[in-house]
């Protein structure tokens, strides 16, 4: 499996409403996961030292920049921890009070019980979605303007 068609498949996955894909061949194994936003163990062997000798290979620059941001990418899901919001309803997530305006929160923002993380909107009313609990931010999982799912995680705080 070459970088190209992990960087294919990645796209696709983004980009469908499926919530984990698994695909098996002779040469290894590649599980994809939305549901806890976790790369799975295999995934990460069979995908990494590719990444990692692509990076050290004098290759064309593409290549190098998708197995760097894979790198990354992994190093990012693996450090992410603490306790996931869920969305309460189905709707659209905004992370900003209105356009232009700055998010609510960031990766590294430390929040109290009860600030907003984000609104969802659900039949043209704005839902805030607050913190449960103090802490800080490790992770949001959800883009602006996502269509998200009732219990889909949005973000991770610590």
């Amino acid at each position: 499996m070459n970088i190209n068609e992990v960087k294919e498949l990645m796209t696709q996955f983004d980009g469908s409403s499926l919530r984990e894909f698994s695909w098996r061949t002779a040469e290894g194994e590649l599980s994809f996961s939305k549901n806890e936003n976790k790369v799975l163990a295999a995934a990460a062997e069979s995908v990494l030292p590719e990444a990692k000798a692509s990076a050290l290979a004098p290759v064309s620059e593409n290549r190098t920049e998708l197995a760097v941001e894979t790198e990354q990418r992994v190093e990012e899901i693996a450090t992410a921890e603490g306790e996931a919001v869920t969305s309460p309803l189905v709707g659209v997530a905004y992370l900003q009070p209105a356009p232009g305006k700055p998010e609510f929160v960031t990766v590294g923002d430390t929040v109290k019980k009860g600030q907003t993380l984000l609104i969802i909107e659900a039949m043209k009313v704005m839902n805030e979605i607050p913190a449960p609990k103090d802490g800080v931010i490790t992770e949001i999982m959800v883009n602006a303007e996502d269509v998200v799912e009732f219990g889909q995680e949005l973000v991770r705080i610590k």
